[in-house]
């Protein structure tokens, strides 16, 4: 069975707090711009929710500790977020728990990933043609002009399409977790963008250039098959991998942090396929998984900004 990681006592508090909760909808969602247009539509149809953002790693763990919780008839919905394995388990303690459980997806899943999943849950919409929030938007407020609006600018950024310049600008603010409430609940009110989006852009875009020049100089190529690029990651993992590809002329770019977890890009279709091995998943062009370093790991990569890991990743995306 696949390990369920440990919550930070951070994250511990906000189970706790979900504990308390008044709200009778509990939003688990993962950290991106895709899931902050998804928490913004539930609020527009439910009015006071109870959210959870969570990396794509951690998302086992709230799933098993949220499903412990007394449900009371309460919905627990889960959007944006892929399948795991160990969810099988926690969402059987969610019914038991006496949770009414909603999943809806926009990632590769299999046959038999949605089959055993439909089975625990009340709902289940996996769609990979449109962004999560398409998904919520279409489901919670069919009806709803501003729903659709945001799932447009959201999807936007999400899928890659770039034709609407409200997107990138929302997307790179929400690279600090510190917007993410602020703009949900512009989002929300129908709003996209107020003096703070602003001032935040301004700034981030000041320091984008330097942080993706940093990793730019510490880049190791590899690879046979395809011409692959690791990065350490210093900001802005999708902008990064953007211009790694555009001066090098790489096929698959993996900016990976202090801590082994890395944003996998790629020409071919198999981002999602290499970061399954790596305890993650995503898209076909765009993914995210965990290398899992030891300290002595962290500690070579920080200095050295390489891994033996490097290799593995290597021999995954050949292998396919």
């Amino acid at each position: 069975m696949s390990h369920v990681p440990t919550l930070s006592l951070a994250e511990e508090r906000v189970v706790d707090a979900a504990r308390e909760r008044r709200a009778s909808v509990v939003h688990l969602t993962h950290n991106d711009l895709d899931a902050v247009g998804a928490d913004a539509i539930h609020r527009r149809r439910y009015g006071d929710v109870f959210t959870v953002f969570s990396s794509v790693g951690k998302f086992p763990a709230f799933l098993e500790r949220l499903a412990a919780l007394p449900g009371r008839g309460d919905l627990l919905s889960i959007s944006d977020l892929g399948y795991r394995e160990p969810a099988l388990s926690s969402l059987e303690v969610a019914r038991a728990s006496g949770w009414r459980v909603e999943w809806r997806d926009h990632h590769r899943w299999d046959d038999d990933e949605q089959e055993a999943v439909r089975a625990r849950v009340d709902l289940l919409r996996v769609d990979t043609a449109t962004c999560g929030c398409g998904i919520v938007a279409r489901d919670l407020l069919p009806g709803d002009s501003v729903a659709r609006e945001i799932a447009g600018v959201v999807c936007d950024y999400d899928l890659w399409l770039h034709l609407d310049p409200r997107s990138a600008v929302l997307g790179q603010v929400l690279q600090r977790p510190k917007n993410r409430n602020h703009v949900r609940d512009l989002l929300a009110r129908g709003r996209f963008t107020d003096a703070k989006v602003e001032a935040e852009y301004a700034e981030i875009r000041d320091e984008m250039s330097a942080m993706i020049d940093r990793s730019v100089a510490h880049v190791h190529l590899a690879g046979e098959r395809y011409r692959v690029a690791f990065a350490p990651l210093y900001g802005y993992p999708s902008e990064t991998a953007a211009a790694i590809r555009e001066r090098l002329g790489t096929e698959v770019e993996v900016i990976v942090n202090g801590s082994g977890r890395f944003s996998i890009r790629s020409v071919p279709p198999i981002s999602h396929l290499v970061a399954r091995r790596f305890g993650g998943g995503g898209h076909p062009h765009a993914a995210g998984g965990d290398f899992t370093f030891t300290f002595i790991e962290r500690v070579g990569f920080a200095l050295l900004h390489r891994t033996r890991r490097f290799r593995d990743l290597v021999a995954a995306a050949d292998a396919l």
